[in-house]
């Protein structure tokens, strides 16, 4: 049942609940016996002409801030609800009237402890923009530099972690009651989208994220991040540089037709995302058209940056390799590629999994590349991914999500738009640059400092257990079956280890030697250095062989 903490938290499931029913979404309601526990009486079916997307969509903008950001947050994680879904949900509106400039002002003087008048020299009461979690006000400093003052809606957090329970309860119940449950992963979700709204909520977060486009973007002119003053801003407040321009909706207006190059705007904004998801590994994941303001001729502003994705090195070097192998139409590293990505778990029939891809992709391959859209293949694959109940790392959702978005936006300004043959260099550049000498380097340096770091920790280590043997306190767990087979498996352990020594010795000097840049010289290469690698690897590749020859390499 729910476990309800107090009567608000009752009474706003009531609330819920009753909005659940008025746009018929109450099948959940039906099959667990909800409405009988909160005692909600049925209305007339007045919504019965609408799809259950438009239903859903409709209800969550009912529902206020919290079920809002919730649905726009799902809006771009496609492999937690079909296509539909996220496709009306991308249409919601955060209709939410502003609240009264007394309260903003009286939020913003509380939080940066001073009053209105001495922080701005001209502050406007009529907020610019409202949206469910904050409002925006234009105001000029002391300095008469022009900024935006983004503030907190009041109480607003308390309302979100009211709703958040609730909807935790919900996500357990459902996961519980409903006959399988679990493969909707309603409590995933929820905790999904309750950490991606707490870290929306506090404004520091946003701050921090508005930084670093800026140190990322500094060499690029051709994109701008407005400015961040630290000293006004906290978890409630944000106040950043005021930019001005046209949303891209204005700009393909006829009466803009000699103002902004919209083909070339279409082009930097893929090589923008591009860059962020390939070079920084930390990227925009709702670049939707109005979180960006476009400056004539074609500079791209970005405006919203609550939500960002995070890729570590490893994940995009395999999204590169996904890309090439889409740019290749090479079917066989697809699916590898998408395994290695972890999106295929042990209970999943891969047979059936490659069958399905095959036949998707057998489709798209019969195709010239530049009629190919980065957008509809992701939304198939994520289907049938969807379909086989794979798991998927979030932040590859949302790099796909952020290709496809930016990719819609692109054919919107230039029909002609061609994101895969846009991010065709991009991907061999960073493929290329994998194997370069200086990187190849840059690895065996981490490599060296590792087993230095391994060769400091080893004495301390050995003190440790001889200390062990001394006060008795060293244990050993083991089933004896034959004292003359153990003492083959030690000596050959031992001889093992022996080989696996020099061989770290040889890699940890030639590593040395290659970085000291000691002669003679090859090619501009050390000689020793390289006699060095090339003994290790023939000591390697045997000790590789008798471990797999004595079958005991599991």
């Amino acid at each position: 049942m729910f476990n309800f903490r107090n009567w608000r938290q009752i009474k706003r499931s009531k609330q819920i609940m009753r909005v659940l029913v008025k746009y018929g979404l109450d099948y959940f309601i039906d099959r667990s016996k909800t409405g009988l526990l909160l005692r909600i009486r049925k209305s007339p079916r007045d919504y019965q002409k609408l799809t259950g997307p438009e239903k859903l969509r409709l209800a969550l903008e009912e529902l206020g801030p919290t079920f809002i950001k919730f649905g726009q947050i799902l809006s771009i994680r496609p492999d937690f609800l079909p296509s539909a879904f996220i496709k009306e949900l991308e249409k919601l509106q955060d209709r939410v009237p502003p609240f009264s400039s007394f309260q903003a002002q009286k939020i913003i003087e509380k939080e940066l402890n001073k009053p209105l008048e001495k922080l701005f020299k001209k502050f406007e009461t009529k907020p610019i923009a409202a949206a469910s979690l904050s409002q925006v006000h234009k105001a000029i400093l002391p300095n008469n530099e022009l900024v935006a003052v983004k503030v907190q809606r009041p109480d607003i957090k308390e309302i979100i972690e009211l709703d958040l329970g609730i909807l935790e309860n919900l996500a357990g119940f459902l996961e519980n009651r409903l006959k399988n449950g679990w493969v909707y992963r309603p409590k995933l979700i929820v905790a999904e989208i309750k950490k991606a709204i707490r870290r929306e909520i506090d404004f520091t977060n946003e701050a921090y994220n508005f930084e670093k486009f800026r140190i990322n973007f500094k060499e690029i002119e051709y994109i701008k991040v407005p400015k961040i003053y630290w000293e006004m801003s906290t978890a409630k407040v944000l106040t950043m540089e005021f930019m001005k321009g046209r949303k891209i909706n204005e700009i393909t207006q006829d009466k803009y037709k000699n103002i902004f190059e919209v083909e070339k705007i279409a082009k930097r904004g893929a090589k923008a995302i591009l860059k962020q998801i390939l070079e920084d590994g930390f990227f925009h994941a709702d670049p939707h058209p109005a979180n960006l303001l476009i400056q004539p001729p074609a500079t791209i502003v970005m405006l919203d940056v609550g939500m960002v994705g995070y890729l570590d090195k490893e994940t995009i070097f395999k999204i590169a390799k996904l890309l090439q192998a889409i740019i290749d139409k090479n079917l066989e590293q697809i699916i590898n590629c998408l395994e290695n990505l972890g999106v295929v778990v042990k209970e999943v029939d891969k047979n059936l999994f490659r069958q399905d891809l095959k036949e998707l992709f057998d489709r798209y391959f019969g195709v010239p590349l530049k009629r190919l859209e980065i957008r509809k293949i992701s939304e198939d694959m994520l289907k049938v991914i969807v379909e086989h109940r794979l798991v998927l790392p979030p932040g590859f959702v949302l790099m796909l999500k952020a290709l496809s978005m930016e990719e819609t936006i692109g054919k919107k300004l230039d029909p002609d738009f061609d994101m895969i043959s846009t991010a065709k260099p991009f991907v061999k550049k960073f493929l290329r640059k994998k194997f370069i000498p200086q990187e190849l380097l840059k690895k065996s340096n981490i490599l060296f400092q590792e087993s230095v770091e391994l060769i400091e920790e080893l004495p301390r280590d050995l003190i440790d257990i001889l200390h062990k043997i001394k006060e008795g306190r060293l244990k050993f767990n083991f089933e004896h079956q034959g004292l003359g087979k153990l003492t083959k498996e030690i000596n050959r352990s031992t001889n093992r280890l022996s080989f696996s020594l020099i061989i770290a010795a040889l890699i940890i000097g030639s590593s040395l030697i290659l970085q000291q840049q000691i002669g003679p010289f090859i090619f501009g290469y050390p000689v020793l250095g390289i006699i060095g690698y090339l003994l290790a690897s023939f000591l390697g590749l045997g000790l590789i062989i008798s471990i797999l020859s004595s079958g005991k390499w599991k």
